[in-house]
């Protein structure tokens, strides 16, 4: 399960940020995956339940935010959604497109609880 590896990475990260900002608490790690990645949204979740006790982000909520397939015909420039397999503009139907998004795998933002009691923030 590459999804382990996965969330290992974005909690080492999102807990060196808050670290950084000698947060108390993380709780929230809103992260965005594109549609045409092979990540599993329940196994991204069973893992972060699995390897967050015990650090910063220990009963923190991950949000997993899907972008869809999107590419731009190199032909007639549309700019059109997709999913894996349906690659098609769909003006002029070549088949030659450029990814535009959907491949994402990254942090969007991380709450934390701040140590002086003051409200938490959104860090990036």
């Amino acid at each position: 399960m590459h999804e382990m590896g996965i969330v290992s990475g974005i909690l080492t990260a999102s807990v060196e940020s808050a670290a950084r900002e000698n947060a108390t608490r993380i709780n929230e790690i809103r992260i965005r995956v594109g549609e045409l990645t092979e990540i599993v949204d329940d196994a991204l979740h069973f893992a972060f339940e699995a390897l967050s006790p015990g650090t910063l982000a220990e009963g923190a909520t991950l949000v997993v935010e899907r972008v869809p397939g999107r590419s731009r015909c190199v032909e007639c420039g549309t700019t059109f959604n997709h999913g894996r397999f349906d690659v098609e503009c769909p003006s002029c139907k070549n088949y030659f497109c450029e990814l535009v998004e959907g491949r994402e795998l990254e942090i969007e933002s991380i709450d934390i609880d701040l140590p002086d009691g003051a409200e938490a923030g959104e860090r990036s």
